[in-house]
């Protein structure tokens, strides 16, 4: 009947000793953001809008909002941006048609 020397469960150095083994070290895993895409929805009305209406303004709008997103981490940010640009290209070249067509 003598004791044994085995430690108990859970008891081995690094809690002998006051200390906790630490983790590996692996980066944290990217955040991906589960809710509403709020900024590239509003990038995507703006991009619709630039069409027609100060595309200049509506169309740098667009794409502010959808790299802002993008960078918060909406998958549709970068689509959003993009379709921003080529509204904005689209609305521009519209307005000048409009214009040659009105002035002549």
């Amino acid at each position: 009947m003598t004791a044994s020397q085995d430690p108990p469960p859970g008891d081995d150095e690094h809690t002998r000793e006051g200390r906790r083994p630490q983790p590996p070290p692996y980066g944290r895993p990217p955040q991906q953001r589960q809710g509403t895409q709020i900024l590239s929805i509003i990038g995507f009305v703006s991009a619709a809008v630039a069409i027609l209406f100060i595309p200049i303004l509506f169309g740098l709008a667009g794409i502010v909002l959808g790299i802002v997103g993008h960078t918060r981490g909406e998958p549709l940010g970068k689509w959003a941006a993009i379709a921003a640009a080529a509204c904005m290209v689209v609305g521009m070249v519209l307005g000048a048609l409009a214009t040659r067509a009105l002035g002549s």
